[in-house]
């Protein structure tokens, strides 16, 4: 069972270290809670947290918190309380984010709209009801450039029908027509895609469910987001 600390405790232990020693210090810290926490379980980073005598640990794409000696886990947010500013949150942000550069075009269903000045990119699933909802958001936009990467992460028949849209004449109406008009995309699969591309890439940037959306900074939104909020993180880009 995994043993909780009070952040209260947890502020009151001070330690300091030199900078070798300080990152001698992260590594034991590492190696004893993979130690306790098991293979499953992927630790990949320590580092200082922002209360002294505290430790973020990132464990799979997770933030989590230490204490010194690796004994205590604690799960929950940093709060500061003079600004009101959740910094476990922020965290979290800055590890999802992305280099849009990282995305390559060539293996995404591409639709360009208005004058395409915005662009969002959009890892989706045929079978993902979450999907399906968000595509028919999607249709407000206008003057916007959408990357959609196929990533059939739900079932072999997601398999089958994202090779049989993205054989198609044309992607693009193949996947609108069965994504917001019901239409179940026919025909040949057998063509060369960019789906196992794709699906390297989530594993990679630990994207495991879908919808899950990307902008021009890298910050990621993961979920059927309601277009305002799309909207909104737009304006904040200008």
């Amino acid at each position: 069972m995994i043993k909780f600390l009070s952040t209260a405790a947890l502020i009151g232990a001070t330690i300091f270290f030199g900078g070798h020693a300080h990152a001698q210090a992260e590594q034991q810290i590492k190696a004893e809670l993979q130690k306790k926490l098991g293979s499953n379980v992927k630790v990949k980073n320590v580092a200082p947290a922002p209360i002294t005598g505290l430790y973020e640990v990132i464990v799979g794409n997770e933030i989590v918190y230490t204490d010194a000696s690796g004994k205590y886990l604690i799960q929950g947010e940093v709060i500061e309380l003079a600004t009101g500013k959740n910094i476990t949150e922020q965290r979290q942000a800055d590890l999802n984010r992305i280099k849009w550069t990282d995305l390559n075009p060539a293996n995404a269903i591409k639709n360009v709209r208005g004058n395409g000045s915005r662009q969002l990119a959009v890892f989706s699933d045929p079978n993902c009801g979450y999907c399906k909802r968000l595509e028919k958001s999607l249709q407000q936009l206008d003057n916007v450039t959408i990357y959609t990467y196929l990533i059939p992460i739900l079932s072999p028949d997601s398999a089958q029908k994202s090779k049989q849209i993205l054989c198609s004449a044309d992607p693009y109406k193949s996947y609108m027509d069965w994504m917001v008009n019901g239409v179940t995309p026919s025909g040949k699969s057998d063509c060369a895609t960019a789906l196992d591309k794709n699906m390297a890439f989530a594993k990679t940037y630990g994207i495991t469910g879908t919808p899950t959306l990307f902008f021009t900074d890298g910050s990621r939104f993961p979920g059927a987001v309601q277009i305002t909020d799309i909207e909104k993180k737009f304006s904040s880009l200008k």
